[in-house]
């Protein structure tokens, strides 16, 4: 009974920690490097969407959820792969022409 009292708990610790990282409704992550500016994501935008993270972290569009774990380039994202997959001008608002959406320059530059 003790060592299931443990394991339990020691599940819940990790499920808990695991939740504490991920970036939800409320929070922005930052991907700096681009000379197109920072590239912010913003977890409130997309749940207002009606997505929920399983929607991209899955082995189809982001099999890896660590940022900077995967390399994204524009054309990646033109044909279709990562955040291209929805950012179609269909389901959601085209990437192509809309650089500004993602990207942001600091002030001044």
């Amino acid at each position: 009974m003790k060592k299931q009292i443990t394991a339990i708990s020691l599940i819940l610790t990790v499920m808990a920690s695991g939740y504490a990282l991920a970036v939800g409704p409320g929070k922005t992550l930052e991907f700096k490097g681009s000379p197109m500016g920072t590239v912010l994501f913003d977890g409130t935008a997309h749940k207002n969407a009606g997505l929920t993270c399983s929607d991209c972290h899955n082995p189809e569009v982001f099999p890896k959820m660590k940022q900077g774990t995967v390399k994204i380039t524009m054309n990646d994202l033109y044909a279709g792969k990562y955040c291209g997959r929805c950012h179609d001008g269909k389901k959601a608002f085209m990437i192509k022409d809309n650089c500004t959406r993602c990207h942001h320059k600091p002030a001044g530059t």
